[in-house]
């Protein structure tokens, strides 16, 4: 039996019975991960159970591929990993698409943080390729956070020139970025996506890349309609991907644009609102 998408504004999902899902797409940090980046628990049983029913499970981040595939190490066979905010879709090491960015482009953004850090604002530029991404900043704390999210990375002396094919430039900002850093690279706006992915974060890519267009790529392949797709998150780089999917839920917490965008409201990421959501409107028992 299915339940209608109808807009929900409450932390619960429907409990009509069990919806035509046959594909569930989810951003990692603030949605799945909770505050302190811990996958949730029972998360594995209720993978196996999708898989059983014939439903694809798939991340979505400003993650790199490699940092997803670790996470999912388990599991990850099969699985379509949609990484970078949608620059680079990847399953079982195959890339599905991709929307490279042009090598100048990245080096004027890169030249730009530059410029930032030079007036005094603690960021930096991680220019990200398809087989690795790459800084110029090498303190620690920096790396900390560059760590987190992109497992394969290198520090060279120069991002500007690389043996690679640069699918994005994330840029940490250790302040606030939607204050900060995304107003400093507005200019780039005008030809390309500049999207705050979070709170010390921002992207820059190109105009037909987000998380959205990969998922309707993604649905188009396989042949799942937005009707069949549940999708979660939390942040503004979550937006397109939202308008995808009949059944899309924002975080309990999650960036007002992102509620507002929504159908629905599901628990926060510390209150295991995804595999919740996921269980009540599948209609998965307890595991």
């Amino acid at each position: 039996m299915s339940v209608s998408p109808a807009p929900l504004r409450t932390g619960a999902a429907p409990s009509a019975g069990p919806a035509d899902i046959r594909l569930v797409v989810t951003d990692m940090d603030g949605t799945l991960l909770d505050d302190a980046k811990r996958l949730p628990a029972g998360l594995w049983p209720v993978l196996a159970e999708l898989r059983r029913r014939g439903v694809l499970f798939s991340p979505a981040s400003g993650r790199q591929y490699a940092t997803l595939v670790r996470e999912f190490a388990e599991v990850a066979e099969g699985m379509v990993f949609i990484a970078e905010n949608g620059t680079y879709v990847v399953r079982d090491g195959v890339e599905l698409s991709s929307d490279p960015l042009d090598a100048e482009v990245a080096a004027g953004v890169a030249l730009a943080v530059r410029r930032l850090a030079a007036d005094g604002v603690d960021a930096g530029a991680v220019v990200c390729g398809k087989r690795s991404a790459y800084v110029e900043r090498s303190d620690e704390a920096f790396l900390a956070e560059v760590r987190k999210y992109y497992v394969e990375h290198r520090i060279v002396e120069d991002v500007t020139a690389l043996d690679d094919e640069v699918i994005k430039v994330a840029v940490f900002d250790f302040g606030p970025a939607e204050r900060t850093t995304a107003p400093a690279l507005a200019a780039f706006s005008a030809t390309h996506r500049v999207v705050v992915s979070g709170e010390h974060w921002v992207d820059v890519m190109n105009r037909t890349a987000d998380k959205g267009a990969a998922l309707r790529g993604l649905q188009r392949e396989l042949g799942i309609t937005p009707a069949q797709t549940m999708v979660f998150g939390d942040y503004l780089n979550d937006l397109e991907m939202l308008d995808a999917a009949e059944w899309s839920f924002a975080m309990a917490g999650a960036h007002p644009e992102v509620i507002a965008r929504a159908r629905h409201l599901a628990p926060s990421n510390n209150d295991n609102g995804v595999l919740s959501t996921i269980t009540r409107v599948l209609g998965i028992p307890e595991l």
